[in-house]
């Protein structure tokens, strides 16, 4: 994994993420998941990218469970986009580096 994701929990999400004062980008994802090692490299390389002008994140929804139900995460890969500390826009399944990319320089 790039040192330039982040891995929240349950406990860090609200620091991390909310509380960042960045847009923020959070993949909801599980170790077992075939869908979510497909965007895997998507989510490293656009952490990279916007390295210092917003929070790329990721969640296991296996070991962060709370978070998972608060946000109404249903399906795996989710991608959750915040904006001044609010969810702002969603992207549920494997989506191309594009969307993803798009949707991330629209909060900046």
């Amino acid at each position: 994994m790039s040192e330039n994701v982040s891995q929240v929990t349950d406990a860090t999400f609200e620091s991390s993420v909310v509380n960042s004062g960045k847009p923020a980008m959070v993949d909801f994802w599980a170790t077992w998941c075939g869908p979510c090692k497909m965007i895997a490299p998507h989510v490293e390389a656009l952490a990279a990218e916007f390295a210092g002008k917003a929070v790329v994140a990721k969640l296991d929804v296996d070991s962060n469970r709370q978070t998972a139900i608060k946000f109404g995460i249903q399906s795996i890969p989710t991608v959750l986009f915040f904006k001044d500390g609010k969810l702002v826009d969603r992207v549920v399944g494997a989506a191309d580096k594009k969307v993803l990319k798009e949707k991330l320089s629209a909060l900046l």
